[in-house]
C-alpha cells in the first residue's frame, strides 16, 4: 500500500485534496443549513425537502450532460474548473442571504456545479491514473472527499461554540476553503494531452455512441443500481439512532463515525483491488452492507446500532470507490465522461427512489422492515455480482503489469 501511495500521480492526490477542501466548505454549510431555514428565515420542513431534492435531482442530471460535453471536447479539466468555481462563487451568497429565495438559488447553482464537475473530474482520474494503479486512485480520492465530509461538520460544531451560535461567521469560514480547492486545481492538476488516434466522439448520448459502452459497462451500471436501490439514504442511519437512544446533542456523530470508517477503508480497498479481482473486492463490500442491515433491523440498542454504523461505513468504502474504478475500466476511454454521467444519473434515480421507499416502510412497518428489505435488494445484487464473475472472470481482473 505504500508502494501505490509513493509511485501515484502527483495530479491524483491533488484532485483528492480539491474533493476534500470543497466538501470541507460545502459541509461547513449544509450541516447547518436545515437548522438555518427553519429557525432563523421561518422556513417550513416542507420547504427544507423541496430544496434538498430540487437541488440533488439537478446534480445528477447535470452530470450527464457534462459528462458527455468532455466526450465532445475532449478536454475534462476545463469543465471540472467550471463546476469547482461556480461553486465556490456561490458560497458568499450564504452569509449575506437575507431571504429564502436567496439562499435557493445559491444551492441551485452549488448542485449544478457539482454536476458539471463529477463526472469530467471522474474521467479525468481514470486518464491520469496508471492502469495498475485505478482502484487505488479512485480510493484515495474518495478516502480524501470522505475526509471533508467529517471535517466539515466538525469545523462547523467548533466554530458555532466558539461564536455563540453565529451561522454568518461559520458561513463566512466556509468560503476560505472552496477557493483553495479551485486553486488547487488549476493550478496543481495537469491533464494530460489526448492520445494520438483516439476516436473523435461527436454525438455522445446518441443510441449509436451508447451501444458503444459495451455489454460489460451496462451490466456494472445494472448492477450498481440495484446495488443503490438498497443503500437508501444516511439520513435512515440517524433516524435509527435516536430510536436507540442515543441524545439529540451527539447525534451528529453518528454520521461522522460512519464518514471515518468509508475515509480509512477507502484506499486501502483500492489498494487492494489493483491486486485481485475489483468483482471479488465489491462482492465483500455489499455482503457488509447485508450485514449492517441485518445488524440494524435486528438490533435496538446503542452499541448494536453503532456496530451497524461502521459496518455501513465499511461497506461504503468497498463499494464506491470500486465502483468507479470498473466504469472507468468497462467505458471506453473516448466515452468516459458519458459513462460516468449516465452510471451517476442512474445511481441518482436509484438512491431516491429508495429513500422514498425506505420512508414508507419506515412509517408503515417499522425501522425492522425497512433494513430487513435493504439487506433483501443487497442481496439481489450479491447475487449478481456473482452470476458477473463466472460469466465475465475479466471483468475487474488485475491489469497486466500491476503489482
Amino acid at each position: 500500500m505504500a508502494r501505490s501511495a509513493t509511485s501515484m500521480p502527483r495530479a491524483i492526490w491533488a484532485l483528492g485534496f480539491v474533493s476534500l477542501f470543497m466538501d470541507v466548505s460545502s459541509e461547513m454549510i449544509h450541516s447547518l443549513l436545515p437548522v438555518y431555514l427553519v429557525s432563523v428565515l421561518g422556513a417550513s420542513a416542507l420547504t427544507v425537502g423541496i430544496i434538498e431534492g430540487v437541488a440533488e435531482a439537478t446534480a445528477s442530471i447535470t452530470k450527464v450532460f457534462s459528462g458527455a460535453i468532455s466526450d465532445w471536447v475532449g478536454k475534462r479539466k476545463l469543465l471540472a474548473v467550471i463546476g469547482y468555481g461556480l461553486a465556490a462563487f456561490t458560497k458568499p451568497i450564504f452569509p449575506l442571504a437575507t431571504s429564502i429565495s436567496w439562499l435557493v438559488t445559491a444551492r441551485f447553482v452549488d448542485r449544478i456545479g457539482k454536476g458539471i464537475r463529477g463526472a469530467p473530474r471522474d474521467a479525468l482520474v481514470a486518464d491520469i491514473a496508471p492502469p495498475e494503479l485505478r482502484g487505488a486512485a479512485f480510493g484515495l480520492r474518495q478516502s480524501l472527499d470522505t475526509v471533508g465530509a467529517f471535517l466539515g461538520p466538525g469545523i462547523a460544531i467548533l466554530l458555532m461554540w466558539l461564536t455563540l451560535d453565529n451561522y454568518r461567521i461559520v458561513f463566512w469560514v466556509a468560503v476560505i476553503p472552496a477557493f483553495l480547492s479551485v486553486a488547487m486545481l488549476v493550478f496543481g492538476v495537469r491533464e494530460p494531452e489526448r492520445p494520438p488516434g483516439l476516436r473523435q466522439v461527436r454525438a455522445p448520448l446518441s443510441l449509436g455512441e451508447l451501444r458503444r459502452m459495451g455489454p460489460a459497462y451496462w451490466t456494472i451500471t445494472g448492477v450498481a443500481t440495484v446495488f443503490t436501490l438498497a443503500r437508501f439514504s444516511e439520513a435512515f442511519l440517524i433516524l435509527r439512532s435516536q430510536g436507540a437512544g442515543v441524545p439529540i446533542v451527539v447525534i451528529p456523530l453518528v454520521l461522522v463515525v460512519m464518514n471515518v470508517t468509508y475515509a480509512l477503508a477507502a484506499y486501502p480497498a483500492g489498494v487492494l483491488s489493483d491486486r485481485v479481482s475489483k468483482v471479488t473486492v465489491l462482492m465483500v463490500g455489499v455482503a457488509l452492507l447485508i450485514a449492517a442491515d441485518l445488524v440494524l433491523a435486528l438490533g435496538g440498542s446503542i452499541p448494536v446500532v453503532a456496530l451497524g454504523v461502521v459496518l455501513w461505513g465499511l461497506h461504503m468504502g468497498l463499494t464506491q470507490g470500486l465502483l468507479a474504478s470498473l466504469v472507468a475500466e468497462t467505458a471506453p476511454a473516448e466515452l468516459r465522461g458519458t459513462g460516468f454521467g449516465v452510471f451517476n444519473l442512474a445511481g441518482g434515480a436509484a438512491l431516491l427512489v429508495a429513500s422514498v421507499v425506505a420512508g414508507m416502510l419506515w412509517d408503515g412497518a417499522g425501522p425492522a422492515a425497512t433494513f430487513a428489505a435493504g439487506a433483501a435488494i443487497a442481496t439481489v445484487s450479491l447475487a449478481g455480482l456473482a452470476v458477473v464473475r463466472l460469466r465475465m472472470p475479466r471483468l475487474g481482473a488485475v491489469p497486466d503489469g500491476s503489482p
